[in-house]
């Protein structure tokens, strides 16, 4: 009769190819949670926070200039003119970003610019940020600024598509065409909205303090 013979193997190898094989399995994870991400719409995104980065500072010089500042100012008072004084008029955000009482934006913001120097620019849901989400530019560091924008409970419940959407909306673009007498960002709109895009897709990671 034949005997059948077992092996075993001494537990320090089994042991050692145990945490081999954790290892691989660890890198190979955290390689791809690295490299990609899905957003709302399985859309894959390649990190890359060089690059990420890179375009964020691009975007951050429109988010600073004037044109966007000044609707999103620390207080409850929009900013004016290109060295950011408060609004001469001194209205107030309201509730829904649009003013109080009978001073609302649409008073003098028209849906349109008013013709002449350093008159009303227009559009025709002219408003600050609501009291409830303000979205403040004035004063952020790119890094806090960055991490704002990316977060659903501070820039206003947008999912990453709808930020990427958010580059065309109307009074974003506004600040492109502010009216006579006025400077445009640093950036033309094309090129800002390239750069937010490439932001966005490659991670919208958060330059470092």
């Amino acid at each position: 009769m034949k005997i059948k013979k077992t092996y075993f193997f001494p537990l320090k190898a089994v042991t050692a190819l145990v945490i081999i094989f954790s290892v691989i399995a660890f890198m190979s994870f955290g390689f791809k949670n690295d490299l990609t991400v899905t957003n709302a719409k399985n859309e894959i995104i390649n990190k890359d926070s060089v690059e990420s980065v890179k375009a964020f500072m691009d975007v951050y010089k429109v988010l600073m200039s004037p044109r966007c500042m000044n609707c999103h100012p620390a207080g409850d008072i929009p900013l004016q003119g290109d060295d950011n004084h408060l609004h001469n008029m001194y209205p107030q955000r309201g509730k829904d970003g649009k003013g109080i009482y009978a001073m609302k934006c649409s008073n003098c913001h028209q849906p349109t610019n008013v013709e002449g120097l350093n008159t009303p620019p227009g559009d025709p849901n002219w408003h600050l940020p609501p009291a409830n989400m303000k979205m403040v530019f004035e004063g952020r560091t790119p890094r806090q600024l960055a991490k704002q924008l990316i977060n659903p409970k501070t820039n206003g419940n947008k999912t990453l598509q709808k930020l990427i959407e958010h580059a065309d909306d109307g009074l974003v673009k506004a600040g492109w065409n502010p009216g006579e007498g006025r400077t445009v960002p640093p950036l033309s709109h094309e090129e800002f909205k390239k750069a937010w895009i490439t932001w966005i897709k490659t991670g919208a990671y958060a330059p470092k303090p």
